[in-house]
């Protein structure tokens, strides 16, 4: 221990401090010593070695042998501690072992853990799977519960579909019914599902039996709209209207009983609105004013010729069919109440058949207006609505062929075309087509009829006998009178809703009139009288056209011409009266 703390201390302080000069000698080489110390000859601590080279080497002899007694008390130290170090590298020794051991626990621990980590994403990738069997799960159970739902039919369904009675519960429940029949229907693979096929008896068996019970409460309700004094309207607007969604099912579900109750409707409304149309002409004739029969038109047939003596005060009696005065207010508030009393009034007043044909034909509007509305809203088939009226048309056309046969008044066939035309508006203002068809008729069905009487008028005029019509005078002549207002009346309403088909008539009654005018006037055996006759003829005739208003202006302008003409020849006529007598 001794050798070894010499050499570490000869090693530590290198050749400065060796006390043996000869091997100093030997070792060290003093070439350059020279040079080095010119260089180093500025340092303080080499000119201090030098100039103190004895002292130091004292001091080191003294340093070497304190360290030969450090070195001694270490080596003691270190036998004394001998057993301790020992120990310790026994303890060392263990700790390795431990620290191994340790080692080995942490590497088995990583490989656990490792595995761990596996079986980790192993659970995640099962939990994953598992959430998406879940998830579909749930899917299927929803589809499946949301099946299972739309075809059972519940028990309180089954109840009020069989025991209940028809309301607003009922209505409710025929909703859910049609509901499940509707989506077994949509799909054709739930439609062959084997659950559906178990299902569907009873279904059908349900639907069954809403449909006759619906149509049993329909049917009952249409039969009671026959009773006597049933307000058919409010019936409809307060209870079937409120049960439309009856019928739809029908529609959807049942195409024969929906057919079936659509003809019990059209039926029952068939022949209570037959039967109402019927009583209802049947008051008005009752109030009818007989005018313009056959006997009236002078000298249309040599039966009545009789009856033309009396010319004067027969016509003062008839003379309305010849004029309008007063029967054209009827055009003006075309779609007010009619001014015939109610059926179930007693009233002697008499109103000409004009006021009858309105009065019948805004009865039909009103009447087929609502029932249109109803059908249309009610039952969504607008067909339905002619099955209905096809026997109201009939009754009304029956009684137009009846009355208009023995109607000679060729202002009221006019008047009753100008109505027809203005319920045309009022239908067209009221955005309804369902009578369209009727009035188009009506008024092709007028015209015809109209021409016939015109005709009529005009033969009376040019076969009636002049002289056996002629009375002793120049006042204007009552027959004319008749016809020029015939002319005005047809010229306003001509005006009023004429379509040109007058025009030409117009101007063959003209020529009717002349001529009669120029066949009377030939029974006077005085010219002056002839002329005087014409002049007031023509006067009392530009005076009534006046009265038409502007659309007569042609016609008038024509007469006043006349009415110049023959005044020149009246003048002429005259003027040899006022000549003097020449003197002698």
């Amino acid at each position: 221990m001794a050798v070894v703390h010499g050499q570490r201390t000869e090693d530590s302080f290198g050749g400065h401090f060796s006390f043996d000069e000869d091997a100093a000698s030997e070792d060290i080489s003093l070439d350059g010593l020279d040079e080095e110390l010119e260089e180093h000859k500025n340092y303080d601590v080499l000119i201090s070695i030098l100039a103190n080279g004895e002292k130091q080497r004292d001091r080191a002899t003294l340093v070497e042998g304190n360290l030969g007694h450090v070195e001694q008390d270490l080596i003691q130290e270190y036998v004394e501690d001998s057993d301790n170090l020992v120990l310790l590298h026994d303890q060392i020794h263990d700790c390795d072992i431990i620290l191994s051991q340790i080692g080995s626990l942490i590497t088995g621990f990583q490989v656990h853990i490792g595995s761990i980590s596996s079986e980790l994403r192993s659970l995640q990738e099962r939990s994953l799977d598992i959430s998406v069997r879940l998830k579909n799960r749930k899917l299927v159970e929803t589809k499946l519960a949301k099946f299972v739902e739309e075809i059972v039919a519940p028990p309180g369904l089954v109840t009020v579909i069989i025991d209940g009675e028809v309301n607003d519960g009922y209505v409710k429940n025929l909703e859910i019914l049609s509901k499940k029949l509707r989506f077994s229907q949509v799909d054709p693979m739930i439609n062959a599902s084997k659950s559906l096929k178990d299902i569907k008896p009873e279904l059908e068996r349900l639907l069954q039996k809403a449909l006759s019970k619906v149509s049993d409460y329909l049917t009952e309700i249409f039969f009671s709209m026959r009773k006597p004094g049933t307000n058919i309207q409010i019936l409809q607007q307060n209870l079937v209207q409120k049960y439309r969604y009856l019928i739809l099912f029908l529609r959807e579900h049942g195409s024969k009983v929906y057919t079936d109750v659509c003809a019990a409707y059209a039926d029952t409304m068939n022949k209570v609105l037959s039967a109402h149309f019927q009583v209802y002409i049947e008051a008005l004739e009752k109030s009818k004013l007989d005018i313009g029969v056959s006997s009236d038109l002078t000298g249309y047939d040599t039966s009545i010729i009789d009856l033309i003596p009396r010319g004067r005060e027969h016509l003062r009696n008839h003379h309305f069919m010849f004029s309008l005065g007063e029967r054209a207010s009827i055009l003006k508030e075309i779609d007010r109440p009619g001014l015939v009393p109610h059926i179930s009034e007693v009233n002697p007043v008499k109103y000409p058949y004009e006021v009858i044909f309105r009065s019948l034909q805004k009865l039909l509007m009103d009447t087929a207006s609502s029932e249109y509305l109803f059908i249309k809203a009610f039952f969504g088939e607008e067909s339905l609505f002619y099955q209905v009226f096809e026997g109201p048309f009939e009754v009304i056309d029956k009684h137009l062929d009846h009355t208009l046969q023995y109607c000679h008044d060729a202002v009221c066939l006019m008047l009753m075309i100008c109505i027809t035309r203005k319920h045309q508006l009022v239908m067209l203002n009221r955005r309804l087509s369902c009578l369209d068809t009727y009035l188009d008729k009506a008024v092709i069905y007028l015209w015809p009829r109209f021409k016939t009487v015109f005709d009529m008028y005009l033969q009376s005029l040019y076969q009636c006998d002049a002289k056996i019509l002629w009375v002793d005078g120049s006042h204007p002549h009552h027959i004319v009178r008749c016809y020029v207002e015939l002319t005005a009346a047809l010229i306003q309403l001509n005006a009023e809703c004429g379509d040109g088909q007058l025009d030409m008539n117009l101007e063959r009654l003209r020529v009717a009139v002349d001529n009669l005018l120029g066949r009377l006037a030939e029974n006077f055996a005085n010219p002056r009288t002839q002329h005087l006759f014409l002049l007031n003829n023509y006067d009392m005739t530009i005076s009534v056209l006046k009265e038409a208003g502007d659309e007569a202006n042609k016609l008038q302008r024509y007469f006043e011409e006349k009415l110049e003409s023959n005044m020149v020849s009246f003048v002429v006529n005259i003027s040899h009266l006022f000549v003097p007598a020449p003197v002698v």
